[in-house]
């Protein structure tokens, strides 16, 4: 995290990590960015990588990460995957991210008009897929305020599967790693949901960032 040269890397928290997010979208959103030199980062960053965030997000080709936080090379640890689900590699790639890269935020990102979720919600099978979809359906047994057409073309039931998902997936992360339920514990890294709008490009964020006494954590629980 060398282009942030506001603030050093010792001092880094994952409440600062975090506006450094916060100003990015907004930057992405006026249609502005930072002139970054690319080559220049390229040669700082071929000895290593100093990514202060990490994000889990879906490989939707609208959801370019660094772009919509306006971020340059070397400043997010970005894992995507259909359905922003923290799979059992996903969350290995977290626990390097934050315990050896010293990440010091975990963001999960969930999108609107979600493709993955959509699927699930319609029961979609599909090579695969099926086993990507899995970490999808506890999101659907959680939405109870739609009785009829639960399906990916109710956009109030899809809506609300969505939002599911991002804390389905932050309490498998949080449920699947003692490495990163301890360095929540010890505050040394932050975690938090949100969703990105397609037709805007903006990201909100869930609340602020999210303690264990938030997440029915059971430790030693296998992910799904």
């Amino acid at each position: 995290m060398r282009h942030h040269k506001e603030q050093s890397r010792e001092l880094l928290t994952p409440r600062l990590a975090l506006e450094f997010l916060r100003d990015g979208n907004s930057r992405f959103c006026k249609n502005i960015s930072y002139n970054r030199d690319n080559q220049q980062i390229i040669m700082e960053t071929a000895a290593g990588q100093w990514p202060f965030a990490a994000v889990l997000n879906c490989s939707d080709s609208r959801v370019a990460t660094e772009l919509i936080f306006d971020q340059g090379l070397g400043d997010i640890f970005s894992i995507r995957l259909a359905g922003n689900v923290a799979s059992p590699e996903a969350i290995a790639s977290l626990e390097y991210t934050c315990k050896v890269l010293g990440s010091k935020l975990i963001v999960v990102l969930g999108h609107t008009n979600c493709g993955a979720v959509s699927a699930a919600c319609n029961s979609v099978q599909m090579g695969n897929l099926d086993a990507l979809l899995k970490h999808i359906n506890p999101a659907i047994e959680a939405e109870k305020e739609t009785l009829n057409d639960r399906n990916g073309s109710n956009k109030v039931f899809l809506n609300n599967v969505l939002h599911n998902n991002v804390h389905v997936q932050i309490e498998s992360i949080i449920n699947g790693s003692e490495i990163i339920r301890e360095l929540i514990q010890n505050q040394q890294i932050g975690i938090i949901g949100g969703m990105y709008d397609i037709s805007t490009g903006g990201v909100e964020f869930f609340d602020e960032l999210f303690d264990l006494e938030q997440y029915n954590v059971s430790a030693g629980q296998e992910t799904i």
